[in-house]
């Protein structure tokens, strides 16, 4: 069965949400959670059956996919491992200077090479505009015979 989609939802994939109905909205930070908490869940998900395990995510709001992983962690290393937090670790501030300057770098490579090609043309371009010049200068000694 489809989840119901809302009005404000179905006017944002065709551009049509005004400003009003989006103003007041914040982004929302990712949900965490306690250890305690993690292995409270699991002990009360791991005693159900299938309709039961459905009940306890719908009424805390979970996806079967995070328990997965909680199940993951406890089994790595119990209440140690499930105080830490799921995802991607953040990164390390070193490593976007890096990247960000690994960026610039490629930036201003392509930007000389472009240079040094524009250089290029323009020197043939003066020498095909001296060659033109000197060829087209009137004789001295009078006219043409």
């Amino acid at each position: 069965m489809a989840e119901p989609v809302s009005v404000e939802s179905r006017a944002a994939s065709r551009g049509t949400v005004s400003e009003a109905a989006t103003e007041g909205r914040e982004r929302t930070r990712p949900r965490s959670y306690s250890a305690a908490y993690k292995a409270r869940i699991l002990a009360e998900y791991d005693g159900m059956d299938k309709t039961g395990k459905g009940a306890v995510l719908r009424r805390e709001g979970l996806y079967s996919s995070l328990v997965s992983e909680w199940h993951k962690q406890r089994e790595r290393g119990g209440m140690a491992a499930l105080a830490q937090p799921v995802g991607r670790p953040p990164a390390d501030a070193r490593d976007r200077t890096i990247a960000r300057l690994e960026i610039r770098c490629t930036q201003l490579e392509q930007d000389l090479t472009r240079a040094r090609q524009v250089i290029d043309v323009q020197g043939k371009l003066s020498a095909l505009l001296e060659q033109l010049a000197t060829s087209s200068a009137p004789m001295s000694g009078g006219e043409p015979r």
